[in-house]
């Protein structure tokens, strides 16, 4: 729930908000709790009042009040508007040099499904997620702050405008690996192809223990577009019974970083 006002965003659930107080205190500019709650918080409260921002303990209708939903459980934050910058060469690099991996989300839809991957991408060490631009409805809100269940705090967000030139240069120095359901290859097939990728790259790259990756994630009924499936260094379906066409973004997502994840 956003206040227009204040231009304010409201965070709330009790693993969402104790990862922003852990990881970044300085962002909470107030902070709404129930008396319950108060041991959990208490190095929050002690921080926002060396910095003179408030707390105050509430009622389970006033935090209600504050973020919209009953499901607040028992604490809510206020955090400026989070803001994403566009992506630029820099990212790229960094991404490459370091072999981290992410995720590009062409079309999810909706900020619970973001939500929902943000949180796989935080559970399996997944680096940065690019956002498009033309997918307004895919925002880090509340909800998408509650859906991921404290993600938001170890993840890298980026937006980009022009996917397919963004996925053009992205594949020059990253392995960009799409999701696509009408794919010959199969996830199983991903080691292989990663190796494979790697090597062409360049021998910077081969040398790596592994290159950055970044999977291409679309929630469109009609799949990745030509164009963007055109610059993606390969296709890779997850293979189902075939009773279904597909799964939705979020579970798309999790197959696949589980599968690109370290021990």
């Amino acid at each position: 729930m956003r206040n227009r006002l204040t231009n304010e965003l409201a965070v709330c659930g009790l693993q969402t908000v104790a990862a922003l107080a852990e990881e970044h205190p300085a962002h909470i500019n107030r902070l709404f709790i129930r008396q319950d709650r108060l041991p959990l918080f208490a190095k929050a409260c002690k921080t926002l009042a060396e910095r003179k921002h408030p707390y105050k303990i509430c009622e389970d209708e006033e935090l209600e009040r504050m973020c919209g939903i009953p499901r607040h459980q028992g604490v809510v934050a206020m955090i400026a508007e989070p803001e994403v910058r566009n992506v630029n060469g820099a990212d790229i690099d960094f991404w490459a040099r370091e072999g981290k991996t992410g995720v590009f989300l062409h079309s999810i839809g909706s900020d619970y499904n973001l939500g929902a991957i943000v949180r796989s991408a935080a559970f399996f060490d997944a680096h940065f997620i690019v956002l498009s631009e033309r997918d307004a409805p895919a925002r880090l809100s509340g909800a998408a702050y509650r859906a991921a269940e404290g993600g938001m705090e170890y993840v890298v967000f980026r937006k980009v405008r022009d996917m397919a030139a963004f996925l053009r240069d992205a594949s020059k120095a990253l392995i960009t690996i799409g999701a696509e359901r009408r794919s010959r290859q199969r996830i199983d097939d991903m080691e292989a192809i990663i190796r494979d990728k790697q090597e062409r790259l360049g021998p910077q790259f081969s040398r790596m223990d592994r290159a950055g990756i970044m999977v291409v994630i679309s929630d469109d009924e009609a799949g990745l577009p030509p164009d963007i499936q055109s610059y993606c260094s390969a296709l890779v379906r997850i293979p189902g019974t075939g009773f279904v066409e597909s799964i939705d973004a979020a579970h798309a997502a999790s197959l696949f970083l589980h599968r690109l994840s370290r021990p």
